[in-house]
């Protein structure tokens, strides 16, 4: 998985991709962590995207290595990250 590449690690949990970086303390959970899923973005046009748990889009479906890398930025453990 490409998320490992970066030393990330994920795994499904009922309510999507939970993707954690152990590597960095985070300030209300051990590790700074997401849950990363897959819905229709309509000002898009409803094509598929990546979102946060907070409902940010993250990049398009299609675009796996765009969407690591703004992952990876946003559980670096700097807070206050913009995507």
């Amino acid at each position: 998985m490409v998320l490992r590449v970066y030393r990330l690690h994920a795994f499904m949990s009922e309510d999507g991709l939970r993707v954690v970086n152990p590597a960095v303390e985070g300030c209300c959970g051990a590790h700074p962590s997401d849950v990363i899923s897959v819905r229709a973005r309509e000002d898009d046009g409803g094509r598929a995207w990546f979102f946060t748990s907070w409902r940010h889009p993250v990049a398009e479906a299609e675009r796996v290595v765009d969407a690591v890398m703004a992952i990876r930025e946003l559980l670096d453990g700097t807070p206050g990250v913009a995507l």
